[in-house]
């Protein structure tokens, strides 16, 4: 009885900060908003987390949980080949429809790190972790010969920041692009950068 009476405070306690950091943003959110708005006191919220970072951290698992059950369901060839125009659209779509469906999450994660101090280095680490699927991929197609235009690890790095600061910019304005021409868009750009499919003028 103790255990599900926990796990439902927590789950409270998620859901509330999931809503106010959609209505209201990570860095105008305390904790006393979140443990009112959950209907529960700030000392249970600290039963559960540290801090607001420790919720964060939390949502950002359920996001990634979400983004490999999309995986899943979509299927994953064994060869993974961002140079083919197909698999590299696949992954932004996942990438771009689990933004959506965690808007909130990924805002407040995006204000966490912008609101962080210069030097502690967390934004690098979070952001080369995050792309770790496309740090692979990209070492698969280097480890079979393909030029890349960089080290696998900065070029995920730098497909990720533009991924998430688009995502930041798109799903909070007021009118909506919608997904399919964002996700081309983002697509034809890696995929051939500025000088244009090859033997095109």
């Amino acid at each position: 009885m103790r255990k599900a009476k926990a796990a439902e405070t927590r789950a409270a306690l998620l859901e509330a900060a999931r809503r106010l950091f959609a209505e209201r943003g990570f860095l105008n959110t305390k904790i006393t908003d979140i443990a009112a708005a959950a209907g529960r006191s700030a000392g249970s919220f600290y039963e559960h987390f540290a801090d607001r970072e420790e919720l964060l951290g939390a949502l950002l698992a359920e996001m990634e949980d979400s983004a490999d059950r999309e995986v899943a369901r979509a299927g994953h060839p064994r060869e993974h080949d961002l140079t083919d125009r197909d698999q590299l659209r696949e992954h932004l779509r996942i990438a771009w429809s689990v933004f959506r469906e965690h808007r909130a999450v990924m805002v407040a994660l995006f204000q966490s790190r912008v609101g962080a101090g210069p030097g502690d280095g967390r934004a690098w680490d979070d952001l080369t972790s995050e792309t770790a699927v496309f740090r692979h991929h990209l070492e698969y197609l280097r480890e079979r010969g393909h030029r890349l235009p960089g080290d696998p690890e900065l070029v995920a790095a730098a497909m990720g920041a533009m991924l998430g600061m688009l995502g930041y910019s798109m799903l909070t304005r007021a009118e909506p692009v919608g997904d399919d021409t964002v996700v081309d868009t983002l697509t034809d750009l890696l995929l051939y950068g500025l000088a244009g499919p090859a033997g095109t003028p």
